[in-house]
This record gives C-alpha cells, sequence and structure tokens, in this order.
C-alpha cells in the first residue's frame, strides 16, 4: 500500500468534520422547512455535522433552480447567505450538490479563464461559477454526473474541487464528495460514493466487499447511500438499521435517497414517508405502511451516532496514517494476516484502523452471524469476553448489534459523546488498553480544518502497553507540540481498573497491578 501511494499519490487530509454524520435532503419543501429538519437534529440530540442539499432536476425542488445553475431557489432559500447562517449558529456543516454538463475538463483553477471566450470546458472557467456562491458561506460540494468524463477529465474535476476552494480560503481543508474519479484521486482528499444502488440486502451484502477493494485500490474515503439509493419492496426498517451501522463503520458516514424522509434518524416512527420519487426505477417499491410506526429505528441509531463520535479520536488517527502510509481505515484482513488463508478468502468483514473488526450484519431476520477471528486472542467489543482467534465463530445478534471484536493488546481512544465535532463537551478522553498482549497506538490531533498541521501544529502521543509491566507509556510524539489544553487529563482503562492521570508533555508511566 506504501509503494502504491507513492506511484499514484498519497492521500490529502480533509477537515475533521467530514467524519462526522452528514445528512442529505431531497425535495425541500420551505425555508421553515429546511431549518426545522436541522433542528430536530439538536432537539433529539442525534449527533450530525452536516446537512447536505441535492439540487433541483435530480428532485423536483432542490437547492438551485435547475440541473447545473447556481440560481438559489427562492421558494426555499429565499435569503441564502442567512439561511447559511442560520444553519452555522445550529452547528451544521452545509453541502451542495452541483453538476457540471459538460463531457470535457482540462486545466486547473491557477490558469486564466478568459471571459471574452468563456470556455466551461476550462477547469478554471468551471469554478469560477461556484465562487459567488462559495462565499455565501458554503462548505463544501458534492459534485455530481460526470460519467461520461475520461480519466483525466476525472482527475482534473477531483482536482479543481480540492484546489478552487483554496484560491478564496487558503487555510481551509476543502470538502467535496464525488461520483466519480481514478487512481490518485485520493490526492485531493476526494470522498467517493457507490452511486444510486437499490435498496436491498443483496446490495447491502455485496458492499462489504466493494468497501475493502475500494480501499485496496487507495481510495479511503468511501461509502454509500445508507439504505441504498432507490427503494424496492426489500426496504424496511431493519434493512435501514443495518445498513446504518454498516455506514458508521464506513469513512464517509451519509444518508441519503429517494423516499428521504425515511433516511432521517427518526423518520421510521412518524407515520408518513413524505415525497416519493421511485418513478422511472424499475423495481421501485414503497415500504409497508406497518415500517411506518417503528420506535426502535431512532435509538439504534443514537447508538451508532454516538459510538462514532466517541471513535472520532481512533478515526482520525487512521485517517493521519492513511495520509502518511497509504495504508486504508478500512482494511482487507490480509493486510495484516497475509500468511492465513481464511484471513485472504474473508471479504464480508474487515479491519477499522489496525485493531478494530467489524462484520456487518448482511442477511435478513439474521439471530446470528457467523465469522472469522485471525490469529491471536480477541475482546468482544459489547461484552469483552475474549476469544481466542484463528477460527470462526457464530456470534448472537439483536437488531441493535453489529458485531465488533477488538484485538488483544490494541489500545483505543475514545473521546465524549458530541453532537458535532467542535462541541465543547465535558469529559475525559478514554485511553482503552485490552490487555493480554504488547501494543501501541499513534493518537493524532490538529484543529481539524487548517493545513497548520504541515507548519507542526499538530498533537501526537505515542502510547505504549508493555503487557509484562502492566505499563502504559504515554509521550509527546518528535516534531509535535501540545494543543490546548496544555495540560490533557486522561483516562486509561485495563479491564476493570481505571486510574485518571494528567498529561503536560513530559513522558508519564502508567501502572496497573
Amino acid at each position: 500500500m506504501s509503494e502504491y501511494a507513492r506511484l499514484t499519490g498519497h492521500p490529502e487530509l480533509p477537515p475533521l468534520w467530514a467524519f462526522g454524520y452528514q445528512q442529505s435532503h431531497r425535495t425541500l419543501a420551505s425555508h421553515e422547512d429546511v431549518l426545522a429538519e436541522a433542528k430536530t437534529f439538536r432537539e433529539k440530540r442525534l449527533p450530525c455535522d452536516t446537512l447536505i442539499y441535492l439540487g433541483t432536476g435530480f428532485c423536483p425542488s432542490g437547492w438551485n433552480t435547475e440541473n447545473g445553475s447556481f440560481s438559489w431557489n427562492k421558494r426555499v432559500f429565499p435569503d441564502p447567505k442567512l439561511a447559511i447562517a442560520q444553519l452555522r449558529q445550529e452547528h451544521f456543516r452545509v453541502v451542495l450538490h452541483s453538476v457540471i454538463l459538460e463531457n470535457d475538463l482540462r486545466g486547473t483553477v491557477r490558469d486564466p479563464c478568459i471571459v471574452a471566450r468563456f470556455d466551461k470546458e476550462q477547469v478554471s472557467c468551471a469554478w469560477d461559477a461556484h465562487r459567488e456562491t462559495f462565499a455565501l458561506g458554503v462548505d463544501g460540494w458534492w459534485p455530481d454526473e460526470g460519467d461520461p468524463l475520461g480519466i483525466e477529465a476525472r482527475l482534473a474535476r477531483n482536482r479543481m474541487y480540492w484546489e478552487g476552494p483554496q484560491l478564496d480560503r487558503p487555510n481551509e481543508r476543502p470538502y467535496a464528495l464525488h461520483r466519480n474519479g481514478y487512481a490518485g484521486m485520493q490526492r485531493y482528499a476526494s470522498f467517493l460514493w457507490s452511486g444510486d444502488v437499490y435498496s436491498t440486502w443483496e446490495t447491502l451484502k455485496t458492499h462489504v466487499p466493494i468497501a475493502i477493494n475500494t480501499s485496496l485500490t487507495g481510495i479511503p474515503y468511501w461509502g454509500t447511500d445508507i439504505g441504498g439509493f432507490v427503494p424496492t419492496k426489500e426496504f424496511t426498517a431493519e434493512l435501514y438499521m443495518r445498513w446504518f451501522q454498516f455506514g458508521a463503520f464506513c469513512t464517509l458516514f451519509r444518508c441519503h435517497g429517494r423516499a428521504w424522509k425515511l433516511r432521517l434518524p427518526w423518520g421510521w416512527n412518524t407515520g408518513e414517508i413524505g415525497p416519493t420519487e421511485i418513478s422511472g426505477y424499475n423495481g421501485s417499491a414503497l415500504p409497508d405502511p406497518s415500517e411506518l410506526h417503528n420506535a426502535q429505528v431512532e435509538p439504534i441509531c443514537r447508538k451508532y451516532l454516538e459510538l462514532r463520535y466517541r471513535l472520532l479520536p481512533y478515526l482520525y488517527s487512521a485517517v493521519r496514517e492513511a495520509t502518511l502510509t497509504g495504508m486504508p481505515v478500512m482494511r482487507s484482513l490480509w493486510l495484516h494476516y497475509p500468511d492465513d488463508p481464511q484471513a485472504v478468502q474473508r471479504g464480508d468483514e474487515y479491519l477499522w484502523g489496525r485493531d478494530i473488526l467489524v462484520a456487518p450484519v448482511i442477511e435478513k431476520a439474521a439471530t446470528s452471524r457467523r465469522l472469522y477471528l485471525p490469529r491471536g486472542r480477541w475482546y468482544d467489543f459489547w461484552t469483552n469476553e475474549r476469544l481466542d482467534g484463528g477460527r470462526e465463530i457464530d456470534r448472537a445478534v439483536d437488531l441493535e448489534t453489529l458485531p465488533l471484536f477488538v484485538r488483544e493488546g490494541a489500545i483505543l481512544p475514545f473521546g465524549p459523546v458530541k453532537q458535532y465535532v467542535d462541541e465543547k463537551v465535558e469529559g475525559l478522553l478514554s485511553i482503552t488498553v485490552y490487555p493480554g498482549a504488547d501494543g501501541e497506538f499513534l493518537l493524532y490531533e490538529d484543529d481539524g480544518i487548517s493545513f497548520n498541521y504541515r507548519k507542526g501544529d499538530w498533537m501526537g502521543l505515542p502510547l505504549k502497553w508493555n503487557e509484562a509491566q502492566r505499563a502504559l507509556a504515554i509521550r509527546l510524539a518528535p516534531g509535535s507540540r501540545m494543543r490546548s489544553p496544555l495540560r490533557r487529563n486522561l483516562e486509561v482503562k485495563v479491564g476493570d481498573s481505571s486510574r485518571s492521570v494528567e498529561f503536560d508533555g513530559k513522558p508519564l508511566e502508567v501502572r496497573f497491578s
């Protein structure tokens, strides 16, 4: 993976908020409804960082007037700048769906765009069309279509959405979710999603190996339309919950699809579907009305939203590792167990970073999940039971359980539950050691938004567990610095024992009897 990254380019680091939950919207009713959806997330305390708005043409009433336009739909956004400011007051990022209708692109944003002979296939001219809208406070883009583009044009578009925003906000990391790209798109921190897939169990099952294979192509930022884009008769609350659990362990954690109200974490208990938009798709269907009064969905979604946010220190550290080494976040088992034939065969489970094994439930009405644990010993994340690896096991599951296992010797950092990544909340950073073997982990932190980390404004904490001495060593990584607060209160957990310590940058050893 390191050599492949050397050849095609190392991934760039996106903003931290891009790894929070993203909620996509279709067919917007009014300005009031847009704000009401945002406020509902906060009132229900369902963590979310990003609201994404589809364009008109792809739905009857989106953020703009028509496909490819940068004119706002005044019925929904009568005052776009005010609307964005109101959403930012609720601590949401705003991402807009965008379409470039040309079938070719060339050049870069730094090439001159000559107004007298405006060339829409010239990247600098294409980006100029975005800039007035971007200046209103838009945080990112969702470039759609582009399937006819050739390889060079696809990469030119990926590059445009990385370099273009930096013309106006030079010290802010851009965000873009792309429909397509090519090897090397990771150089522009491009996110990729799997397209307009159907809401079926077979689709969910297929997406696990697709996730693994996408990561192996060097593209670390990937996800799906959670629940599937086109509803079918198989689109039930159960399928949505299982897909949501899988989405919580994809680098892109985002819900989107037709019948979009059912993509909201609380949407399965309102009795209403909302705008349907399923005509024109063979095999499309709406859920049975009996599915629309399911009180289980929202608390299960909350459970995985909160877990995602608690694991952000672990995830962001793995993302930083990807930028340095090319090793993806979603890892095929054989990347760490290449001499294990069973590990090489498995395409239905993966490692999340080095230490967490994820086995999504991909069968309807499942009561157990058969999975493979590689050699060594593993802890069941939910029960803390320790199991021997090198064998298959059957893990009992209910609707709220996604089987997760943690490698012996792992060191996992957990943050407090947040409603958005920048929320200031009370609560210690918890460092949990899974004993039984020596282990180490590099905890990475920066300001989450700027490029200052390139100038040394980042904090790295090498954590090293010595099993024989039952001691955790905490250091400050060379080249890094303590970030505010300069004295960190940490909670270190080993099994049933825990200790609160203060780390100020000087080497610290935490011992357990």
